[in-house]
């Protein structure tokens, strides 16, 4: 079989592209390392191990947000993007390797559930299946990441 010039020159072309992004990078959202999140304009919602119990920044139904919750969404925006969306799919859309975020009730219950997964990990059958988060992010991070995925839309 021959192959004229053209599709020699695209073969290689692909070729060239897979060499320069690797599948591991090409194909994963986000930083593979979990990192600190810039939390500059949250006010402080204390130290150490005492955590609220409820999202601080929860918009409710048909308010608007002040600038402690639009702060909170721009914060949780970046921190979702650094940490979650490699597993949890981009702007919260799982691809179905993690669950879709989205979803999670916007209540105690949720916010219970959330808490405790962002904390302290999720292991499964022995292996790590999300890293705890509790000695990198701070509680301002992980609401505003939260509060972030509180507004995106479920459709």
């Amino acid at each position: 079989m021959k192959i004229n010039l053209s599709a020699k020159l695209a073969l290689m072309g692909l070729a060239l592209s897979f060499a320069a992004f690797p599948a591991s990078r090409g194909f994963s959202h986000g930083d593979t390392a979990p990192q600190a999140v810039d939390t500059e304009g949250l006010d402080s919602l204390g130290e150490g191990d005492e955590w609220l119990t409820v999202n601080p920044y929860r918009i409710e139904e048909g308010e608007e947000p002040n600038a402690q919750q639009t702060r909170a969404i721009e914060v949780g925006t970046v921190g979702y993007s650094q940490n979650c969306a490699r597993c949890h799919g981009l702007e919260g859309v799982s691809g179905g390797m993690a669950p879709d975020l989205r979803y999670l009730d916007a209540d105690e219950w949720g916010d219970e559930w959330y808490l405790d997964r962002i904390r302290n990990g999720v292991t499964q059958n022995g292996g790590v299946k999300m890293p705890p988060f509790a000695d990198i992010l701070n509680q301002e991070a992980a609401w505003a990441i939260r509060t972030y995925l509180e507004t995106r839309p479920q459709d």
